[in-house]
């Protein structure tokens, strides 16, 4: 090596000596990343979705529709009768219950979407919803009860439904066989 290239190295070491008079020294020698972001959320969407449950559970109301003691019964065409007996019956074992008494119709409908939407989540094939008989509704009759019988027949999902035996909540609660 000459002495000029020995020079100009001592230059280029002295320079970089000089530029990095004020970096420290890292302590460990891995990366690191920035923390990586949150997948998006699609609100839109969300709030597009949650008014769409909200429109689907029709609120029309005729108190002359149901009495007190009447049964409720309801079926999908295409729901075998021995599934539908079966029902009636209360031989499908209840994977999950919904007690509806004392909350008015709007908290009652938000109540009845979320567990519906929680036992399509679980794969519930047979639910309790307790609407109450309806005694204490003074002259309207059964209010939740009837909205109740017309909700679930708005819900695809709600393959039947029957009033249930009287040890599980007689004309005051029905059995929902649901679509896995």
């Amino acid at each position: 090596m000459s002495d000029d290239d020995h020079n100009r190295e001592s230059d280029d070491f002295g320079l970089f000596r000089a530029m990095m008079r004020e970096v420290e020294p890292l302590e460990h020698d891995k990366v690191e990343h920035a923390p990586a972001r949150p997948a998006p959320r699609p609100g839109q969407h969300e709030r597009d979705e949650a008014r769409v449950l909200e429109d689907m559970l029709s609120d029309h109301y005729d108190p002359e529709e149901l009495q007190p003691g009447d049964m409720l019964s309801f079926c999908r065409p295409g729901i075998k009768k021995s599934q539908f007996r079966k029902l009636r019956r209360g031989e499908y074992a209840l994977a999950a219950e919904l007690d509806l008494h004392g909350l008015t119709v709007p908290l009652a409908r938000e109540a009845l979407v979320t567990f519906l939407g929680e036992c399509r989540g679980q794969r519930a094939q047979c639910v309790r919803i307790i609407h109450g008989k309806g005694l204490r509704s003074s002259n309207q009759g059964p209010v939740l009860k009837i909205m109740v019988n017309r909700w679930l027949r708005q819900r695809d999902e709600v393959l039947a439904f029957c009033s249930a035996r009287p040890v599980d909540g007689g004309t005051g609660a029905v059995y929902v066989l649901l679509r896995r």
